[in-house]
C-alpha cells in the first residue's frame, strides 16, 4: 500500500515539474517575441505568462506546505494566495488580446 502512494506522489511531482517547465517555455517564447518586435500587446502577454508561471510554482509549493496539520483558516489563506498570480496573469493575457 505504501509503495503505491509513493509511486503516485512521485508521478504527481513529475507532472507538476512538466507543467512548470511548459509554462516557463511559453514565458520564454513570449519574451523572445517581445524582444524581437516590441509592442504593448506582446509586453502584456509576456507579463501574463510570467505570472501564470509564478502561479504554477506557488501552487506546487503551497500544496507541499499545506499537506501537514494546518487549520482551516490557514488552508484558505494558502489557497487564496496561490490564486492571485493566476488572476493577474490571465487578466494580463486578456488585456493583451483585447487592447
Amino acid at each position: 500500500m505504501t509503495t503505491g502512494v509513493t509511486i503516485a506522489r512521485s508521478a504527481l511531482i513529475l507532472m507538476r515539474m512538466v507543467v512548470f517547465g511548459l509554462t516557463l517555455g511559453i514565458t520564454l517564447i513570449s519574451f523572445q517575441a517581445y524582444r524581437k518586435r516590441p509592442s504593448e500587446r506582446l509586453q502584456y502577454a509576456f507579463v501574463g505568462f510570467a505570472f501564470i508561471s509564478m502561479g504554477v510554482a506557488i501552487s506546487s509549493v503551497i500544496t507541499q506546505l499545506s499537506a501537514g496539520e494546518t487549520g482551516a483558516l490557514v488552508r484558505v489563506f494558502f489557497q487564496m494566495s496561490e490564486t492571485i498570480p493566476f488572476i493577474i496573469g490571465f487578466a494580463m493575457l486578456y488585456v493583451s488580446l483585447y487592447r
